[in-house]
């Protein structure tokens, strides 16, 4: 056992010394030291129970043989986060739970890992140490809240935290008063869990069962079921085994399998985000990506769930219409997934899948009825954008598929948002909010409340938002992120002036900034770098070592 390394032999006698010092026996001492990433704290809604999935995990660890060792792992809600200075935290958090995981498990020797995340960075932050580290390791994550219900008008369906964003648009466009405001406020979010639609914290728990790291119903058993304590305890057992049979993260973490994460991002019409957070783990794990591959994958794999911010449904729905081995198994059907990848339950694709079906086709639809041809994502190319931007196209409304519109131009997310409240943007307008990538930002900030100020105020059916920054998982409407080379980089983004005209074409899969190229050539000659917006700490040291968004900003 690696653990052997802190534990066996006369000299290593200290070392067991302090592990009786804890309370440990020479008969728990002898077992497989298994380290548990406890991501629980009391900021962040979905992690406020993890304590009790841990707790879980543990029993389940216990059961088959060995000894759990439990450490604290940081996090960030984004959603506290947003539209400050602590935005710039949120993705760069995610190199740095890596690293601490990293540190605990080689500073101890642990034998395997159990990795307890649930939200945003802290989901690919984990499964980026488990790639990098190599030891058998397991993801269970704490599961979506259940969404809440509309609090004066029943009649309108389900309501989730980007209802209440939105609702910040309505108020101050005279759509809604602040009473009303205060309601739904108090009814969005009725229950512990990442927020329950599509957003990049489910996005990324679905994913992480798709492509086998964590065990069937992972990504879609609320939070508040007594499914999800079984399901941990049943992680905590499973270790073991990976364990036994030395089932590493990389024999499972295959080029088929993040092919067939991608499948499943396009079925479900994941967040942008998702192409970041695989990138950058395809990076740790050795495996080729690039963002060709996202658009090769939409065409191939049509838009199955209509799940919110596009859609009426939620977590709760998904799961209960056959969760993530449904949408498998209706890919699988028609071999647009490699069935044969190995999984965290020690068996293939394939196996898991063998009982799996569809139980609502209103929320899991059928390859033959899909809610569109292509899949959820698209990656546009063109002057503006030489290196990629991202669009999540199936949130994206028919009218705003094709645009060419003016540039209104922003050199801030605060300054853009400002603009967007005091009622100065324009049907029609092309916002850009650049100098916000992950080395200009720097964080790469998400973009939600100038994206929900639009939506709420009605206009996200005729006005884009382009960027070098990113998105919320929650975002709606023809919102371009990760446009690269970012403008910190000199990229063409930095070069567009008020009023140019920029052209989208999402099904072309373009973005065309209308000037001709020796004049972009000539305002790139005489651009002068901008000094960085923080000048020390960690931020500093990240905004020097952080790869281009298309790369997955990851640090070198």
């Amino acid at each position: 056992m690696k653990s052997d390394l802190v534990k066996k032999g006369v000299e290593r006698a200290p070392h067991r010394s302090l592990f009786k010092a804890m309370g440990y026996t020479d008969r728990e001492i002898g077992r497989p030291i298994i380290g548990i990433a406890n991501s629980s704290n009391s900021i962040i809604p979905g992690h406020v129970h993890l304590d009790k999935i841990t707790d879980a995990v543990k029993a389940g660890i216990y059961m088959a043989g060995g000894t759990p060792v439990e450490f604290g792992v940081i996090g960030v809600c984004d959603g506290i986060a947003m539209n400050h200075e602590g935005m710039k935290y949120s993705l760069a958090s995610r190199e740095l739970i890596a690293d601490s995981i990293e540190i605990m498990a080689v500073a101890h020797a642990f034998d395997a890992l159990v990795l307890v995340p649930n939200c945003d960075k802290i989901v690919p932050g984990m499964l980026m140490a488990a790639a990098r580290l190599d030891i058998p390791s397991i993801v269970i994550s704490g599961g979506p809240m259940l969404a809440g219900y509309h609090p004066y008008n029943p009649g309108s369906g389900k309501i989730d935290l980007i209802t209440v964003f939105e609702s910040v648009g309505a108020v101050l466009s005279g759509r809604m008063n602040e009473q009303e405001l205060s309601m739904i406020e108090d009814a969005a979010c009725p229950t512990c869990g990442s927020c329950a639609g599509m957003f990049t914290a489910n996005s990324m728990n679905c994913l992480t069962e798709a492509i086998g790291m964590g065990l069937p119903g992972n990504g879609t058993i609320p939070a508040v079921m007594s499914a999800r304590l079984r399901l941990a305890k049943e992680a905590g057992f499973q270790i073991m085994t990976l364990l036994e049979k030395k089932i590493t993260p990389r024999k499972i973490l295959t080029e088929k399998a993040f092919r067939n994460a991608l499948a499943v991002d396009m079925a479900l019409g994941c967040s942008t985000n998702t192409v970041l957070h695989l990138a950058a783990l395809a990076n740790e794990a050795r495996v080729g990506f690039n963002l060709n591959m996202v658009n090769e994958t939409s065409k191939a794999v049509p838009h199955l769930c209509s799940l919110s911010p596009a859609g009426k449904h939620h977590l709760e729905d998904l799961d209960r219409a056959g969760g993530i081995q449904a949408v498998l198994n209706e890919l699988s059907g028609a071999n647009l997934i490699y069935d044969d990848c190995m999984t965290a339950t020690g068996k293939s694709v394939k196996e898991n899948i063998k009982y799996s079906k569809i139980n609502d086709g209103n929320v899991i639809r059928s390859l033959s009825n899909p809610y569109h041809k292509e899949g959820g994502l698209a990656v546009l190319y063109g002057n503006l954008a030489p290196d990629g931007c991202v669009v999540k196209q199936s949130a994206v409304c028919e009218e705003m598929l094709r645009h060419e519109g003016p540039a209104r131009v922003f050199d801030t997310e605060e300054a853009a948002t400002e603009a967007i409240m005091a009622g100065k943007i324009e049907k029609g307008d092309v916002i850009v909010i650049r100098y916000e990538g992950p080395m200009g930002g720097p964080g790469m900030r998400e973009m939600l409340t100038p994206t929900s100020a639009i939506a709420g105020m009605k206009l996200d059916a005729h006005v884009a938002l382009l960027t070098d920054g990113r998105f919320s998982g929650g975002t709606r409407g023809a919102a371009i992120g990760h446009i690269s080379p970012e403008a910190m980089q000199g990229g063409p983004i930095a070069a567009i002036k008020e009023n140019d005209r920029i052209e989208i074409d999402i099904p072309g899969k373009t973005i065309i900034l209308k000037v001709p190229d020796k004049e972009i050539e000539k305002r790139i000659s005489g651009w002068v770098r901008p000094e960085p917006k923080i000048s020390h700490g960690y931020m500093a040291r990240y905004s020097r070592m952080v790869s281009s968004a298309s790369e997955g900003a990851v640090t070198k």
